[in-house]
């Protein structure tokens, strides 16, 4: 282990962020999770403790600072097409395994039933603020059963090992693990998320396999057991499902060409890879692939808000921990007015993104039983991954600079917070392909719009009917001029955060949140709100002063 063991590091340096829980020094999470039941709540509080712990700091310094580096040949000269990873970051994976990250929401016990996403989602939270880029695969993994149930054959198959909770990395084929990892190939070179415009071919065999030729510029965490991946057949865009090792023992075309050297999210290894005659498996009707994809990319949106908001959630802790701790001018910093104001706000911010993405992840539970709430979820989770992820770049970075020098340093752990902040609003749709998506939902379907401001206005009272009158002329003007659409995504995003807040917690915090974010026109930083609000209360009462002990 490193110097982070040390309490404190003495001389006006404030101690290292590590030793709390992120469960319990969370009233956001533990507000959200209290009716989950005591089995569930005891296991949020576990998961807490390790994730603040020092074990799982350093796990995730080393698994960050060693990248996963690509084994083309072996010594004999034959085609490995292997990617090594640290040490560190199977350690995290087998956590995150062995919790079930990668497949609660699929499970059959009581424990967490119709709490399912939501557990999930704080859970994933809580992982992403300490080390993100393992939960690729994980994501993926969970995602892809959603695709899989497209074709029941191949679901019956490949669930059981995806339900398994004994990470396997071994190299060897999916037949032979108790648990295996799936991953997922979209995009390519000439396109990107204009798939449609994809080159790669399949063919059919007579043996009910595709013989499958193409590119992938993005493929990501190749040592996954098999991977999802759309290409082109006679009746168009198609779904298959392509193993890394064949059921002999042999590679299945996968040729790796190189590892992306990327901003951030340095543990996970991301790739460019040649389909040559690999062999897959058509998943769901031929022609449909891109209906057959989506149900996976729905779920692994609610991920990319839930990590963004883990991001959020750290980086704002951490920056409280160390305006607690450290002296300029006389005074701690968090004693410091303007501090105080940006942490106020910042803390805001972190709650707004925390709330509505659980608020998210609580639909998606209802979904099925609740035509409002499966309305919510077609509408918002666009919006909500626009938002949320949105805001990990400009938050974190303030958070960074409220520990000054030393939050800029690689010693620390906002750099790699920082780093990681702009990959998840690229990932499954940039902004603009969210907003996009948002017209898509309401022009096929304008009772959408009326469901989810349903749920909207009995959340807000009484300020209701404004508000909802407001989206409902920038939904009309967006229609009309697409150019308008980050104007009414985001504002939908950010009614739904202030709902959520006003129903969780009526008063001046909720005031606060409402009159900064959608009370005034548009700004440019943090610290803009007024005395009207009590700065140190909002701070103390999102982020409370037992944090680190």
């Amino acid at each position: 282990m490193t110097s982070m063991m040390r309490p404190s590091a003495g001389a006006n340096q404030s101690p290292y962020f590590v030793g709390h829980n992120a469960y319990t020094s969370d009233p956001v999470l533990v507000n959200l999770t209290q009716g989950a039941g005591q089995g569930a709540v005891n296991a949020l509080a576990a998961h807490g403790q390790w994730v603040g712990s020092v074990e799982a700091y350093e796990l995730a310094r080393l698994a960050n600072r060693d990248a996963p580096r690509l084994v083309t040949y072996d010594p004999k000269g034959e085609r490995v097409d292997r990617v090594e990873f640290h040490p560190a970051y199977h350690a995290l994976m087998r956590h995150s395994v062995d919790i079930g990250l990668h497949c609660s929401i699929w499970d059959e016990g009581e424990k967490e039933r119709g709490n399912r996403n939501l557990l999930r989602a704080a859970r994933f939270m809580m992982s992403s603020g300490t080390e993100a880029g393992h939960l690729c695969p994980i994501t993926m993994t969970n995602a892809s059963i959603a695709a899989l149930m497209a074709s029941p054959n191949h679901l019956k198959e490949w669930l059981p090992r995806v339900r398994a909770r004994q990470y396997d990395s071994s190299n060897r084929p999916a037949q032979g693990k108790k648990s295996v990892t799936l991953g997922m190939g979209m995009t390519e070179r000439q396109g990107g998320t204009d798939v449609r415009t994809n080159t790669t071919k399949a063919e059919r065999l007579s043996d009910g396999l595709w013989r499958i030729n193409g590119q992938k510029w993005f493929f990501s965490a190749p040592m996954c057991d098999a991977f999802l991946v759309l290409a082109q057949t006679a009746s168009g865009l198609s779904c298959f499902l392509l193993p890394r090792i064949l059921p002999d023992g042999s590679l299945n075309g996968l040729q790796l060409q190189r590892l992306k050297d990327k901003l951030g999210n340095r543990s996970n290894a991301s790739s460019e890879v040649h389909f040559v005659n690999a062999l897959g498996q058509l998943v769901g009707e031929e022609g449909k692939g891109i209906a057959t994809i989506l149900e996976m990319v729905t779920l692994t949106r609610l991920d990319c808000a839930s990590g963004s908001a883990g991001l959020i959630r750290a980086a704002v802790a951490e920056a409280v921990f160390h305006a607690r701790h450290r002296k300029a001018f006389g005074k701690r910093l968090i004693d410091q007015p303007l501090m105080v104001r940006v942490l106020a706000d910042l803390s805001l911010e972190a709650l707004g993104t925390s709330v509505l993405t659980m608020r998210l992840a609580r639909s998606f539970d209802r979904a099925s039983l609740d035509q409002r709430e499966g309305a919510f979820v077609r509408l918002m989770t666009p919006a909500v991954k626009y938002l949320v992820c949105k805001t990990a770049p400009p938050s974190i970075y303030e958070a960074m600079e409220c520990l000054g020098g030393n939050g800029y340093i690689e010693d620390g752990n906002l750099p790699r917070l920082y780093r990681e902040a702009p990959v998840n609003a690229i990932w499954e749709g940039s902004g603009n392909v969210m907003c996009l998506d948002v017209l898509r939902v309401i022009g096929r379907n304008p009772k959408i719009l009326d469901h989810g401001l349903d749920l909207l206005v009995e959340d807000l009272k009484p300020a209701t009917r404004q508000i909802a009158d407001v989206l409902r002329a920038a939904a009309t003007a967006a229609q009309m001029d697409e150019g308008s659409a980050r104007i009414l995504t985001e504002q939908l995003a950010l009614t739904a955060a202030a709902a959520e807040i006003h129903r969780l917690y009526p008063g001046p915090l909720a005031d606060a949140y409402l009159e900064s974010r959608l009370g005034r026109p548009w700004r440019a930083t943090y610290g803009m709100l007024d005395q009207r609000y009590n700065a140190r209360q909002i701070v103390d009462f999102c982020f409370p002063d037992q944090l680190a002990r």
